[in-house]
C-alpha cells in the first residue's frame, strides 16, 4: 500500500472515531441510553455501540448520521464539524 493510501485510511479511521465520540458525547448530554437512541434512529443497539467506538466501518452513510442526529435532536453539522483544537488533536500527527 502506498504512503498516501495509508494516510488516507488512517484519516478515515480517525474521522469515524471522532464522529462516534461526538455521538456518545451528545447522547450523554441528552441523558439518553444507547438503547433509546438506537430505537429513535431505527438501528440496533449493537450498531450504535460500534459507531460510538469507531468500530462500525469506515463508511458511515449520511442517511444514518442524519437519523442519529434526528434522534439526538441536534443538527447533523454538530457531528461532522470540528474545531481547530479537535483538528489539531486528531490530524496533526498525520502531517508530521
Amino acid at each position: 500500500m502506498e504512503e498516501r493510501e495509508k494516510k488516507s485510511d488512517h484519516r478515515k479511521e480517525i474521522l469515524v472515531r471522532q464522529i462516534g465520540a461526538k455521538i456518545a458525547y451528545y447522547r450523554t448530554l441528552r441523558d439518553m441510553s444507547q438503547k433509546e437512541l438506537a430505537r429513535k434512529a431505527s438501528i440496533s443497539t449493537s450498531s450504535l455501540s460500534k459507531i460510538e467506538r469507531g468500530k462500525y466501518n469506515d463508511n458511515i452513510s449520511v442517511s444514518l448520521l442524519m437519523d442519529i442526529a434526528d434522534g439526538l435532536q441536534i443538527d447533523l453539522t454538530l457531528l461532522v464539524t470540528f474545531s481547530d483544537l479537535e483538528k489539531n488533536m486528531w490530524w496533526k500527527p498525520i502531517h508530521d
